[in-house]
């Protein structure tokens, strides 16, 4: 019971991320905003795993630096579709779709067939994609696409990160990464211009928000969480996401978000439950 309570804060935390994300990137460039958030949480979490760093090979360090570039890459793809979008609920339906379309990821790198339930309800999840991107006719946003790109290389990152989960404790591998982001993305950001902007208390609030609540006590739920729930079950509770950060978009940020774009949204939501149930009982 106290795993599922860890997954469920787990989500609530990451639904106050896309709130807070997206105060932030209204005054702080988003791979400003990426690198130093991620910078800070996995110092945050370096001290729960400090004593594991010593237990890292070489070839570890190389596979989560890896992993961790591959994560980056969709993290600065999402930041960007954030800054510019009119609806966040909109983006975390997309983005939880990253579950469907990892088994297509394994399938293409590592030749791991999906399995029944990825069949019954990839159909669900397109229908749901369609009603959710397709509400001025045949033409995607420039945020949607983003979303679509960010959900697609999270897929890759979950497949990636699950090979070498195995010879790497989750926290360990969550702080590695989550610090290679960071750097990753401050090094991206000193690339880049950008014009003036102003660090305000307002900034800094939301900035801190997102990075140790959202970030760093999320990540570490999520672990504890995980530990002590079966897969299917996180799984199920893990796909809360959305629904959180639809019910905090129109109740915070007066978000109005049109029927036609709730029942995609509530159609991929089908999707995933169907997918969660089915894959346990078909092979």
């Amino acid at each position: 019971m106290r795993g599922m309570i860890y997954l469920i804060i787990a989500t609530i935390l990451a639904a106050i991320g896309w709130g807070a994300s997206k105060m932030v990137v209204m005054t702080i460039p988003g791979d400003i905003f990426i690198g130093a958030r991620f910078l800070l949480a996995s110092f945050v979490l370096a001290p729960f795993c400090f004593k594991q760093f010593r237990t890292l090979t070489g070839k570890q360090i190389l596979a989560l630096s890896g992993v961790g570039l591959v994560l980056s890459f969709a993290l600065q793809v999402w930041v960007y579709a954030v800054s510019i979008t009119t609806s966040l609920a909109e983006g975390a339906f997309i983005m939880s779709l990253a579950m469907i379309i990892a088994p297509v990821i394994s399938w293409i790198l590592f030749r791991n067939k999906p399995n029944k339930a990825f069949w019954i309800a990839l159909p669900i999840s397109v229908l749901g994609m369609i009603l959710l991107t397709l509400g001025n006719g045949w033409k995607l946003e420039a945020s949607q696409l983003g979303f679509m790109l960010s959900s697609l290389l999270l897929s890759m990152h979950f497949v990636l990160n699950k090979r070498i989960i195995g010879s790497v404790t989750p926290l360990l591998s969550i702080c590695v990464q989550l610090f290679i982001v960071g750097i990753s993305g401050c090094l991206y950001a000193s690339f880049n211009s950008h014009p003036p902007f102003e660090i305000t208390q307002h900034a800094i609030f939301w900035f801190l928000i997102s990075t140790i609540v959202a970030t760093a006590i999320r990540y570490l739920a999520q672990t504890l969480g995980q530990f002590s729930v079966n897969i299917e079950t996180a799984s199920l509770i893990m796909i809360l996401e959305p629904i959180w950060t639809l019910l905090l978009s129109i109740s915070i940020l007066n978000e109005v978000v049109a029927p036609q774009k709730l029942t995609g949204g509530a159609i991929i939501f089908l999707s995933l439950f169907v997918y969660i149930k089915l894959s346990r009982r078909l092979k």
